[in-house]
């Protein structure tokens, strides 16, 4: 304990010179300012110049300007010459030789007196009045000697020794009050008090007198005085009540001084005591409530102090009521969140407020208060007997609730503290206990919060960049959300979130603010989240499609419950991108959900009416249907491509009509593999009618999607010949009659788009057809001509020569002469 305040006695004394080499600096300044003022005041007679300095130029006695607008004018004419402000000297050895042992000196002798009382006291030499005498009457020599060395010629010339003696006789006084009211109960409670006010009288005093130091040593040697006569002697009250009579004092003398650095320190060593209290009594189990009594007066009593020193510095002045909003939430637990833990910390949550109310550099501590509100009540929650913690919870939003709603507009951090206060309250106890209330309790009370939030938002509209339009609308659409679910089951909240969604949507284009058009995406992703099951049975629904399941009709969710909990929201998402600015900046990722959701919905209703559920169905409508999907694909993307609008969703939609042809019916559910009913009729069967008509579409779109249109009718055309040789059912191997028919038919449609191409000057149908052209003379002599012999081959390559011949004239005819054919000019 010896070490330990020694070395307290040390720090304080370091900083303590800091203090003072600030202070003596600032009065070098102030010296050297008035000299500059005196050299140019006419009423100040001239001293002559020293022998070594030029005479200055005599000054004329004027009555315009004044001494400090003449100085001013000197130095703009470059007549005056500043010198350079000269630090105070400072030396390490005149630090340690000359300064510090008269501070230490001074701790030294506060020391010397408590440990003197301690000794009697463990002797037994002197009885409690005697010790308290004494202890009075070496506080009072020490005082007696500072104002002696204050007027002796050999100590007046260093005020610093005055100023130890006279601090050391305060704190020794300090001390003495405390053993003779709380240790030895000699003096009454009243007159104590009466004591310890004269004392802070003769401190304050005595401060004015000597300056700083004295008053540092009086801070030390008040804070020091219970740890040496024993913290807990008389009872933590007792010793409370002088902590909190002695920061009073303190405070009241860094006032009246302007001395902020003395507020501030006062309140830190009564946090240190806050602290080293409550780690002594939870050891002990003893009672904090008399600690968080007073952790709160220290709070309001610092914060209530700086700015009257002059602290400029926001975040120091606001420092104390943070400090002492965190000590409490700290605190509360201790006290099992009893009534007086609630009541400690909102009386200080109120003064927050009242202090932000008054000052606007206190509103992040009236925030900061709500918020560790919130994480008290979270903590406090389950831990207390039933009904407390709701009324604490109402207390809670009042207090922080009105006075927000009423200051929005005059500050952020109102607009804060309202939406913090109204919904926080109630929405961590719904969270924490939802067994309090019933559902629709807790409905109505949410859409009553919602609507007190919304009235901000309201009161924000005519200021469209108001900070708390957007974020009030949030929160209100948020709590009217979650209140309106509590009226529905579970797998209905769709039709409340859309309504959200809906509401958003018409308050957007009331306000037109830009943030606000994106709002009404997040009670649909809401919706979507809410629809996680169907939604989930989709998503396999589609990856066992995709690898090659049949039977997919076996794995959709109920119709009536995708109906419930997806149509609505995915048929207003739809319809609000029908408006360009709804959604705002994710526009483009809402359109994309919205599609992708509003094929999986049509999928899902086309699945209903063949409901392939077996295998021989799917042997006779699978084709079928799987046809019909991909048409209405094409269909529709041809349609918005056509139309130029959503052009973008039209693309996609034939992207996803061609891929289902390639991946469904040409690779992985192909007919010519996969039992698959077509049709018996020729040409009017669904093979030959599905690939001619995704031909057709394509046909009619621009021209880069030509390659495509031209690749699907020579498919449609093999499906019509294959059809021809099988009939119904595409399947079996391939007979010289059709290997025959695929030839001549691709034959006759190379050679009928090389007559379109050479007759519409269409380049891309020439392509086509000598491409196809080359394919099918390989075909012919590869595979057609190794199947015949005799007079057939002869007569087969005979034809073959000749065709070729024919095209290669007509071609390089009127192909070439065309392209030779140079085109007039205008």
């Amino acid at each position: 304990m010896i070490a330990l305040t020694l070395l307290l006695a040390l720090g304080a004394a370091a900083a303590f010179y800091i203090v003072l080499r600030r202070i003596a600096f600032l009065e070098e300044e102030l010296r050297r300012v008035e000299s500059l003022i005196a050299r140019h005041d006419p009423e100040v007679r001239e001293t002559p110049a020293p022998p070594s300095e030029s005479p200055a130029p005599p000054i004329q006695e004027t009555e315009s300007p004044s001494p400090v607008a003449e100085a001013r004018a000197e130095r703009a004419r470059g007549r005056i010459e500043i010198e350079p402000r000269p630090l105070p000297e400072f030396s390490f050895e005149a630090l340690i030789g000359g300064r510090l042992p008269i501070w230490i000196g001074g701790a030294a002798l506060v020391l010397a007196g408590f440990f003197l009382v301690r000794y009697s006291i463990e002797s037994g030499l002197l009885g409690p009045g005697t010790r308290t005498v004494l202890a009075a009457l070496f506080g009072v020599a020490l005082i007696l000697g500072s104002e002696i060395t204050r007027r002796l010629p050999a100590t007046a010339d260093d005020p610093r020794v005055a100023q130890a003696l006279a601090g050391a006789g305060i704190a020794s006084l300090y001390g003495t009050l405390y053993m003779a009211a709380a240790l030895y109960h000699l003096i009454a409670p009243l007159p104590a008090f009466l004591l310890v006010l004269l004392v802070t009288g003769g401190a304050l005093a005595l401060a004015l007198r000597h300056g700083p130091p004295t008053a540092a040593m009086a801070l030390i040697g008040g804070f020091a005085a219970p740890l040496v006569a024993g913290f807990d002697a008389a009872g933590i009250g007792a010793l409370l009540v002088y902590l909190a009579l002695f920061t009073a004092a303190l405070f009241g003398l860094a006032i009246h001084r302007g001395w902020a650095w003395l507020a501030l320190t006062a309140c830190v060593a009564g946090f240190a005591w806050i602290n080293f209290l409550i780690a002594m009594l939870a050891a002990r189990a003893g009672d904090l409530s008399a600690v968080g009594a007073f952790t709160m007066l220290l709070a309001v009593g610092a914060s209530a102090a700086l700015p009257a020193t002059g602290a400029g510095n926001r975040w120091l002045r606001l420092a104390p009521l943070v400090a002492g909003c965190l000590q409490l939430a700290v605190l509360a637990p201790a006290l099992d969140f009893s009534w007086l833990a609630w009541g400690f910390y909102l009386s200080l949550a109120g003064a927050a407020l009242f202090l932000g109310w008054r000052d606007g550099a206190y509103l992040p501590g009236a925030l900061a208060a709500c918020v560790l509100l919130l994480v008290l009540e979270t903590l406090a929650i389950g831990l207390l007997a039933p009904g407390f913690t709701p009324i604490a919870a109402i207390l809670a939003t009042a207090l922080f609730a009105m006075p927000g709603h009423a200051l929005a507009r005059r500050h952020p951090f109102w607009g804060g503290i309202a939406l913090l206060g109204t919904a926080g309250p109630l929405l961590i106890a719904h969270l924490r206990a939802p067994g309090l209330l019933s559902a629709m309790q807790w409905g109505w009370l949410e859409l009553a919060a919602a609507g007190t939030v919304f009235a901000l938002a309201w009161r924000s509209r005519a200021d469209s960049e108001h900070s708390m339009l957007v974020p009030a609308t949030a929160l209100a659409a948020f709590l009217a959300g979650l209140g309106l679910g509590q009226f529905v089951p579970g797998d209905w909240l769709a039709l409340p979130l859309s309504c959200i969604a809906a509401a958003l949507a018409w308050w957007a284009r009331k306000i037109r603010t830009p943030l606000l058009y994106a709002l009404p995406a997040y009670p649909l992703a809401a919706a979507l989240i809410a629809a996680a099951l169907p939604l989930g049975a989709l998503s396999e629904l589609i990856l066992a499609s995709l690898s090659g399941e049949r039977l997919t009709y076996t794995l959709l969710p109920a119709l009536p419950e995708l109906l419930r909990e997806l149509a609505l929201p995915v048929a207003l998402g739809a319809a609000l991108l029908l408006d360009p600015a709804q959604f705002g900046r994710i526009r483009r990722v809402a359109a994309l959900f919205a599609t992708a959701l509003g094929v999986l919905l049509l999928y899902a209703l086309a699945k209903q009416p063949l409901a392939i559920a077996t295998l021989p169905r799917f042997e006779a409508l699978g084709f079928i249907e799987r046809a019909l999907l991909s048409q209405a694909c094409l269909a529709a993307g041809w349609m918005l491509v056509r139309r130029a609008r959503a052009v973008t969703l039209g693309h996609v939609l034939l992207a996803l009509g061609l891929f289902r042809i390639l991946w469904f019916d040409l690779l992985l559910l192909t007919p010519l593999v996969e039992p698959q009913a077509v049709g018996p009729l020729p040409l009017l069967n669904a093979a030959t009618l599905h690939l001619g008509l995704a031909s057709f579409w394509l046909w009619t779109l621009p021209p880069r999607w030509r390659p495509g249109a031209a690749l699907l009718t020579l498919l449609a055309l093999l499906a019509a010949v294959r059809q021809a040789a099988h009939g119904n059912l595409l399947t079996g191997p391939i007979g010289t009659a059709e290997n025959g028919g695929y030839s001549a038919a691709m034959l006759a449609l190379a050679l009928f788009w090389l007559w379109r191409g050479i007759a519409t000057g269409a380049r891309d149908l020439r392509v086509f057809g000598l491409a196809l052209l080359t394919g099918v003379t390989f075909k012919v002599f590869l595979i057609d001509a190794a199947a015949l012999d005799g007079l057939l081959r002869i007569l087969s390559f005979l034809g073959l020569g000749l065709a070729l011949i024919g095209i290669g004239w007509a071609y390089g005819r009127f192909v070439g002469k065309g392209a030779a054919a140079p085109e007039p000019l205008n």
